[in-house]
């Protein structure tokens, strides 16, 4: 039996993390791998700035060096907070929900655009994108202007709705959500919008079970 699959929450916002807990219910499967969600006390309250990714790290490598249980990590904030560092720390496989979103929307779709969470994390958001080699496939990336903290809360629905519809319009066939306090409005946002929605944090999970259900 693998170690169970860590699913950090970079920031020190429990009601994130217990959205996120709440939507990987269904990857906890019988004598399959168990799922941790934790939350990174010691970060930012929300990761909204450059600043407050860079924040999170040092927090962040202590909790993977604490860890060497770990079947798998999953860093869960879209900005991909020292995943590179963090992936040097551990023979665990280490996974970043921006990567696995992307990845996960270019399975489904020609071209994908991404919901961000303020203006300010499109530039951040695009830099990866760039080092992935992956700007070609984009079709547009929108920011809903919420904080992460309302972005996890029920009324941050119908603007999120807006804005991925408007996505929708400037050619994105499938919808990545760019912050992890939105897992719980996936399913509602692929109903109304008619496209593949996809839940970073989810996409994430799905690869870390495969890596460990399916080792090299």
């Amino acid at each position: 039996m693998s170690g169970p699959i860590l699913v950090v929450n970079p920031n020190a916002n429990p009601a994130v993390t217990a959205g996120m807990d709440a939507a990987l219910a269904c990857y906890r499967l019988p004598g399959g791998p168990s799922i941790e969600c934790l939350t990174l006390a010691d970060g930012p309250f929300g990761i909204e700035s450059p600043a407050d990714a860079q924040r999170a790290i040092p927090p962040l490598m202590a909790l993977v060096q604490a860890r060497p249980d770990a079947g798998a990590i999953v860093i869960a904030c879209y900005s991909d907070p020292g995943l590179d560092v963090c992936r040097s720390l551990t023979a665990a496989p280490v996974f970043g929900i921006q990567e696995a979103g992307v990845l996960t929307a270019m399975a489904r779709a020609d071209r994908f655009g991404v919901i961000a969470v303020a203006d300010g994390s499109i530039p951040r958001h695009r830099l990866h994108l760039r080092r992935m080699g992956v700007l070609g496939r984009l079709a547009g990336e929108r920011a809903v202007n919420l904080s992460v903290d309302q972005t996890a809360r029920p009324e941050a629905e119908a603007p999120l709705t807006a804005v991925g519809a408007a996505l929708c319009a400037d050619g994105a066939e499938a919808i990545v959500l760019g912050c992890a306090g939105m897992s719980r409005h996936q399913a509602a946002l692929s109903r109304s919008l008619g496209v593949p929605v996809i839940d970073p944090v989810r996409a994430a999970v799905a690869m870390a079970l495969g890596a460990l259900l399916a080792p090299d």
